[in-house]
């Protein structure tokens, strides 16, 4: 069942009943971060093993990703302020329960790197909150797993 959530805007990031941030440092430069972020949405794929497909709508102020296990999202971007922010909202999702989703990536010089902070923002009834917050570690593990592919993707210039 395809549902159309609540559509907030990047203020949600700070003021969501749910936020789960994540960071991480890579070798590679902000630039080089953003650019896998925002301009080759295709390629999450190759880097994000949760994402089985994503690609870019209307010239890329939206995205269409398909997640393993059969999720869908299609996203509306926020923000893509090279190179140090992008963030997008869903719109509409087959995901049960949630009414509300936005994610921010920013993205700050580290060194001769980049490091990396996601914060995944949601709202939905308790038990979803709850239910998300339990996946908190997982999401996490998520997080640094692709975060290890995309710096080995970036390395071999993929």
């Amino acid at each position: 069942m395809v549902r159309r959530l609540r559509p907030e805007s990047l203020d949600f990031v700070g003021a969501a009943p749910v936020r789960l941030g994540f960071t991480r440092e890579l070798s590679a430069s902000p630039e080089r971060v953003f650019h896998a972020l925002a301009s080759d949405v295709s390629g999450w794929a190759a880097w994000f093993p949760a994402v089985s497909s994503a690609e870019p709508l209307d010239e890329g102020a939206g995205r269409d990703v398909r997640l393993r296990g059969g999720t869908r999202f299609r996203e509306t971007v926020l923000a893509a302020k090279e190179p140090e922010l992008y963030a997008y909202r869903v719109d509409v999702t087959n995901a049960p329960g949630i009414r509300a989703l936005v994610e921010e990536w920013r993205l700050a010089p580290a060194g001769a790197g980049t490091r990396v902070r996601w914060t995944f923002a949601a709202d939905g009834p308790a038990v979803v909150r709850g239910a998300l917050r339990l996946a908190g570690p997982g999401l996490g593990f998520s997080f640094r797993d692709a975060m290890g592919r995309l710096e080995r993707r970036l390395a071999t210039g993929s």
